[in-house]
């Protein structure tokens, strides 16, 4: 079985690593683009910007993160990942919990619609 990938409003990610407990994907979001205020009930996040300049949401405060940084997510915290920049925001993200899949997501706000659980 291949890793996933996906399209999404916002950009993409891609899978590059997953095993029980973890799961490492890479992030590519357009520029002016952001992806849901959301939380996950089963995991927590480690943001590392590879290019770009993150605006990281993280339970209303908000973290301007920029090649080389890295932002952490806590299990539960309401957050978001935007890119206000004019190029593109590429982002490894490390997922650590007891659940990583995609449909651990409560969505709270979002720019394209999408306030129930992805699929």
């Amino acid at each position: 079985m291949g890793l996933e990938s996906e399209q999404r409003p916002w950009g993409s990610w891609h899978v590059i690593d997953a095993e029980e407990g973890f799961k490492i994907k890479r992030i590519h979001v357009d520029a002016g683009c952001r992806l849901s205020y959301q939380q996950h009930e089963h995991r927590s996040e480690h943001w590392v910007v590879i290019s770009g300049i993150a605006t990281c949401t993280i339970d209303g405060r908000i973290v301007i993160a920029g090649p080389g940084e890295s932002v952490d997510v806590p299990l539960g915290a309401k957050h978001r990942l935007a890119n206000e920049g004019s190029e593109e925001l590429v982002v490894v993200e490390v997922q650590r919990g007891v659940y990583t899949g995609e449909d651990d997501i409560i969505r709270i706000d979002d720019d394209y619609g999408r306030y129930e659980s992805a699929p």
